[in-house]
This record gives C-alpha cells, structure tokens and sequence, in this order.
C-alpha cells in the first residue's frame, strides 16, 4: 500500500492517539473509553502506517513533494 500522509500528518495523528489514550486511562470511564480507545488506536495504526484509508477515495496525499 502506498503512503498517503506526511510528516505533519502523521505527527499530529500521533500527538492525538497519545491525548486520546490518556484521556481513556485517566479521565474517562465507560462507553467512552471504548469509543476513545479505538480512535486512538486507528490514529496510531495510520500514523505508524503512513497510509489513511479515508484519503483513498479522494485522492487526498499529504506528502511534500519536491520540484525535480
């Protein structure tokens, strides 16, 4: 699968899975951590991943590209 996402991208994607899952291990309780849980871990999944699947469809690529 090819990278759709760039450095900022997958950083802030990181930085949120991190709120996320601290929120679910310290504030949180419930149906809540639930929902939370699997958002944080779908935001570390495509973070670590570097491909978004909801891009796909669009053609969405967050990438830097330099001119050649």
């Amino acid at each position: 699968m090819t990278t759709n996402m760039g450095h900022a991208d997958r950083r802030l994607r990181g930085i949120a899975a991190i709120v996320l899952l601290a929120l679910v291990l310290f504030v949180t309780d419930g149906a809540l951590d639930w929902v939370l849980g699997v958002v944080a871990a779908v935001l570390a999944v495509t973070a670590l991943v570097g491909t978004c699947p909801a891009y796909l469809p669009f053609g969405v690529d967050t990438r830097h590209r330099t001119a050649a």
